[in-house]
């Protein structure tokens, strides 16, 4: 029997040939911009919506969009070049407020795990005592005392 592989590597196979994978494909655009065209452009640019191979992106004044215009193909290169797909065949620019990327809405940081107690300790112990495979047995308890560490 093949290890056992994460949920995200499960996720790529199991919606790769479906309209799902394509959508989670595209999605990494976003992830990727502000990497690819860089700070000073990423504050004034960014991107809003993704159809058919065209990357809309909102511009924030003409002098930006000028610019962006002669540097649309390479920028459209760069991206499928860090996606490692041609998803972007062309950018549709228009004039807008960019979302400034030190303002978007980050994630609440986590709070730290707590310690568990001894009676969680000995009942995954427990629970896990049957499983005969030690890599199993060692992968699942870490799995129960990861969900019981995240509850507050």
């Amino acid at each position: 029997m093949p290890r056992p592989v994460t949920v995200a590597n499960l996720l790529d196979t199991l919606l790769a040939a479906v309209p799902v994978g394509e959508r989670l494909k595209e999605g990494q655009i976003w992830q990727v911009w502000n990497g690819v065209v860089g700070k000073g452009v990423a504050a004034k640019a960014q991107p809003v919506g993704f159809r058919d191979g065209t990357l809309t992106v909102v511009v924030a004044t003409a002098p930006w969009m000028q610019q962006l215009t002669f540097l649309k193909r390479s920028i459209i290169d760069k991206l499928n070049e860090r996606l490692g797909d041609d998803l972007v065949r062309d950018l549709y620019l228009k004039t807008g407020r960019p979302l400034a990327p030190s303002s978007r809405p980050q994630k609440p940081a986590k709070k730290p795990d707590r310690q568990l107690t001894e009676e969680e300790t000995a009942r995954i112990a427990e629970e896990t005592a049957a499983i005969d495979d030690p890599e199993l047995r060692e992968a699942l308890a870490n799995i129960l005392s990861r969900e019981l560490k995240s509850r507050q």
